[in-house]
């Protein structure tokens, strides 16, 4: 089995739902592998309500290159796949690449994490219908109206699928997600 890991980017993808999880990769002996929408550098932001804010404020946060673009990714090549947050899921989920991708995670029961707007991907690509999911409560309605069921808390599990509602919930889900990448790792060697 394969020890890379597809994490799933665009501009203004949230920097936290990025960063932790790919270190957390690493340091579980796994390759996390930045796929876009092309094979180029993008602009990750950093995402909070502030204290009497009804909406999210924006601010640009580090960038990071992708490895690879949607179009070159072999799904069999990946042992899961992380969904990350922030504006990019509602622009990048069109991606025809990307939705075949998804759907193939989800077929093959491989582990899949996915934190805040990262829901809006496998949404579209028609893969939530009865299972459950944290997401930022902003994105119920996306997750809903495609047939999931929304859960406020700061880790799901839902069989190979591992969510949390955005990066304040990064120490609760991402292990989870890890532990079953481990699994399978045992499992298929």
């Amino acid at each position: 089995m394969s020890n890379k890991v597809l994490i799933i980017i665009g501009d203004a993808t949230e920097t936290l739902d990025t960063m932790y999880p790919y270190y957390r990769l690493q340091e579980s002996g796994f390759t996390p592998v930045i796929a876009g929408p092309e094979k180029r550098r993008f602009q990750m932001v950093l995402h909070e309500i502030k204290p009497g804010w009804t909406i999210t404020k924006e601010w640009e946060g580090y960038s990071i290159e992708a490895d690879i673009a949607f179009s070159e990714i072999v799904p069999d090549d990946y042992a899961g796949i992380l969904f990350s947050g922030g504006r990019a899921p509602e622009y990048i989920r069109y991606d025809e690449h990307l939705v075949q991708a998804t759907k193939h995670f989800f077929e093959t029961n491989k582990p899949i994490a996915s934190v805040c707007h990262g829901v809006e991907i496998p949404a579209y690509a028609d893969c939530v219908r009865g299972r459950k999911m944290a997401t930022v409560p902003k994105c119920q309605f996306d997750l809903e109206v495609c047939g999931g069921i929304f859960v406020n808390e700061p880790c799901v599990v839902d069989g190979n699928l591992v969510s949390g509602r955005t990066f304040h919930d990064n120490g609760h889900y991402v292990r989870p997600w890890i532990e079953l990448l481990e699994k399978a790792r045992f499992e298929n060697s």
